[in-house]
């Protein structure tokens, strides 16, 4: 029985081995595009200069960082109320990924079902740049599709301008991420239905469960454990609202309510060539992420035991 033991383990630490081998090259990637760019922090402590060597710049310690929170308060204020309010709205939305994969999984047309499935998640795959050229199809104020089929139902006066109307920007462009992204955060609650014991339907079919008892007393309850997961990742997640689609949807009459964290970087760094300041700027945010994380994942293992990192 020792010899059993002992050759059960043996080949444990080879299969074990052998995967490490295989994750390394992910591991190396990850160290070289998330961490060996932190070394670009120092240039938040100097007064960089594009064209100046960085050991020819003045250092100036916590300057910039006094910078954000005295001179550029109001603008930092600014677009942090932005970010977290997108981010609230995409939590507050993140239901309807879970209602849809169970709409999903309950399609009994097995072509309909895929053809569905097929067409949702597409989008998520369409560059944001072309996500902007569809929506202002639909939408633009001149010749949208939108606003000409309002105008002839005499639903709307004159045209509404969609895009350009920061009353809406926020719920917008809430819709067009749900839009975007709806079939593809789906994937993983439809992965997690069918982990759920099919014995348990077959109980609730034998005790005379109709559809949407089932659905209530097994399904959701199946999933929960992965929604609240999620639902903790996206709260310390709130200041990564990402770049692509506040740059591509940005315009003058959206400005004060599309600017958040990660363009306003852009904006500071590269368009006014202030790298010092948005090194600092990056920084808060990557520090704020960090301890809103530590901070959900405590209170997580309060609440249900166990924490999720």
């Amino acid at each position: 029985m020792a010899a059993g033991r002992t050759g059960a383990g043996s080949v444990k630490r080879k299969q074990g081995w052998t995967l490490l081998l295989l994750a390394l090259p992910f591991i190396a990637v990850v160290f070289v595009f998330y961490y060996v760019p932190l070394f670009g922090w120092v240039y938040g402590f100097f007064d960089y200069k594009p064209g100046i060597p960085l050991n020819r710049s003045e250092f100036v310690g916590l300057k910039y960082l006094r910078i954000a929170f005295t001179e550029q308060e109001m603008d930092l204020a600014r677009v942090l109320k932005n970010s977290l309010a997108l981010s609230f709205l995409g939590i507050l939305v993140s239901p309807l990924y879970v209602a849809f994969a169970i709409l999903l999984n309950e399609m009994r047309g097995k072509l309909l079902r895929k053809w569905v499935q097929v067409t949702t998640t597409l989008p998520n795959f369409i560059s944001w740049v072309l996500v902007y050229s569809v929506f202002y199809v639909f939408f633009a104020v001149s010749d949208g599709v939108v606003n000409n089929v309002l105008i002839k139902l005499e639903w709307l006066a004159r045209p509404f301008n969609f895009l350009g109307n920061s009353e809406i920007a926020w719920g917008f462009q809430t819709l067009v991420g749900l839009w975007k992204g709806l079939g593809w955060g789906a994937i993983i609650y439809l992965a997690a239905i069918a982990g759920i014991d099919q014995e348990l339907y077959d109980a609730a079919k034998v005790d005379g469960a109709g559809r949407f008892r089932t659905i209530w007393h097994i399904t959701v309850p199946g999933i929960m454990p992965t929604f609240v997961v999620l639902l903790l990742l996206n709260v310390s997640n709130m200041l990564n609202n990402g770049f692509e689609q506040y740059y591509v949807f940005y315009n003058a009459l959206v400005a004060d309510k599309l600017d958040v964290i990660d363009y306003y970087v852009y904006r500071v760094g590269l368009e006014n060539n202030d790298f010092s300041y948005s090194t600092v700027l990056g920084m808060f945010k990557t520090i704020v992420s960090v301890v809103v994380l530590f901070t959900v994942n405590g209170i997580a293992k309060r609440i249900r035991g166990e924490s999720i990192i």
